[in-house]
């Protein structure tokens, strides 16, 4: 067996991953035809197949799958000899490949990537947004240089550097408003509308009302935040959302929003990446980015919750109801 390349290796583990050669050619940048080749001459050259080639799609055969692990670790490595030669500047520079969960991608990451171009000239910043499990995943796999998660993690291959904490706020119809906040007791009593199962954010709500499981006429699943607050505005519900999503998520809905008393439920949000990463150094550098764009929005937040004569240092007076018309006016009102 002689003469594998990198090339044939990349065309391999995409093929590996989609299972579909055409997808595969697409996000390799080839025809279909010539990734075709390029496996078939790579097996070849392996004198074994590595694929079950069906009519709709390809499996891997026992000896690719064993095959693909080790590609994965040689890929992986590859890679951060790049990483290497980027960690010899004393500022990111080139590529940065970042992960980033649901529930926090479309409230931060605007600030972020403008700040980030903003400072470090030049850099090519790749997003990617998805569920915790894949991006920790990835980001073991080296497709990742660093997520943005909520934690902990507690992977021992990747370290964990908490940016902030931030607290879920309930979201009910806008004919509760002046309503009691209920406790974690009452509201497992309510119709409480979740993301679907996958969300770390669905695991942190439960975690809070302490509901260990329910039937499905008890909790309605939901694929996004938006979603959720849709169907709380049309009377199906109630719902917790992170803080930092209030003034996107209901400035088009009829609902009503308030702070639980203490204790609050929360989240802590971080930045993870692998122990191993030559970049480990600039990515410290990123997250205070990150940090000082989550410290400047919820200053913002912060701000107009004061408007509803809301007490910051965790002494609360009474809970602060935050109202969105369809409008997208805001109005308070203090709740008993």
């Amino acid at each position: 067996m002689t003469n594998l390349t990198l090339k044939q290796l990349r065309y391999f583990e995409a093929l590996a991953r989609q299972g579909h050669f055409g997808r595969a050619a697409d996000i390799c940048a080839i025809s279909q035809p010539a990734l075709s080749m390029q496996i078939k001459e790579l097996e070849e050259q392996l004198g074994t197949d590595l694929f079950e080639r069906g009519a709709r799609q390809v499996r891997l055969t026992n000896f690719g799958e064993a095959f693909a692990i080790r590609v994965r670790d040689i890929l992986r490595s590859v890679d951060e000899l790049g990483d290497l030669a980027r960690a010899s500047h004393n500022q990111p520079v080139g590529r940065l490949r970042i992960g980033v969960i649901p529930t926090v991608a479309p409230y931060l990451l605007p600030s972020i990537i403008g700040n980030l171009s903003r400072i470090y000239d030049g850099l090519d910043i790749h997003v990617r947004e998805t569920l915790t499990s894949k991006l920790v995943e990835e980001l073991q796999e080296g497709r990742l240089d660093t997520a943005i998660v909520a934690l902990p993690i507690s992977e021992p291959s990747l370290m964990e550097v908490p940016l902030f904490a931030e607290n879920f706020v309930l979201v009910r119809p806008s004919e509760d408003e002046g309503k009691p906040v209920p406790n974690r007791e009452a509201l497992r009593e309510m119709r409480l509308l979740l993301l679907e199962e996958g969300h770390c954010f669905r695991d942190q709500a439960l975690s809070f009302c302490n509901i260990q499981s329910a039937l499905p006429r008890e909790l309605m699943d939901g694929s996004s935040l938006s979603t959720l607050v849709q169907m709380v505005s049309a009377g199906i519900g109630v719902t917790l959302i992170p803080e930092m999503a209030v003034a996107v998520e209901t400035r088009s809905a009829s609902v009503s929003t308030v702070r639980f008393q203490s204790p609050q439920p929360s989240r802590t949000i971080g930045m993870i990446w692998r122990r191993t990463s030559p970049l480990a150094r600039q990515l410290e550098q990123i997250s205070e980015v990150v940090r000082d764009a989550a410290d400047a929005m919820r200053e913002q937040h912060d701000s107009i919750w004061r408007a509803q004569d809301l007490d910051f240092n965790g002494r609360l007076q009474q809970p602060t109801a935050y109202r969105s018309s369809p409008g997208g006016r805001s109005e308070g009102q203090t709740t008993g």
